[in-house]
């Protein structure tokens, strides 16, 4: 029964910055893999990131290597998204997302729970 709750979206120009959090209920979160989807309009959702239960594991999309970074503080169970050097092609629907699968789980089915979202704009 974990709820993931997403905030820290909104509009920003193009090459600045964007932190999203995600906070998760539950007594069991630190032992789900927590990750990152975004799903921009008209096309499908994509992967974008994904973090060990312990945060001592990440992965990337290539489309954000380099420019965002996941991280994880259990203790305030909270899960971040840290994007710097943001493009209009970033601008999408960002969903928190947790579940059990192996590390890295890169689709939406290797997931148990979603946030209800949390909308970036990129402008140019």
């Amino acid at each position: 029964q974990v709820q993931l709750v997403e905030s820290g979206g909104g509009l920003v120009q193009a090459g600045g910055s964007l932190r999203l959090s995600c906070v998760a209920s539950g007594r069991t979160f630190s032992r789900y893999y927590m990750g990152w989807f975004r799903q921009a309009p008209g096309k499908e959702r994509d992967f974008v990131s994904t973090i060990s239960w312990s945060g001592g594991n990440t992965y990337y999309a290539e489309s954000v290597k380099g420019r965002f970074t996941i991280s994880r503080d259990n203790a305030k169970n909270t899960v971040y998204l840290q994007m710097n050097s943001l493009k209009p092609e970033d601008t999408a629907v960002y969903y928190c997302v947790a579940g059990d699968s192996g590390f890295p789980a890169k689709s939406d089915y290797e997931y148990d729970y979603w946030g209800q979202g949390a909308q970036v704009t990129v402008s140019s």
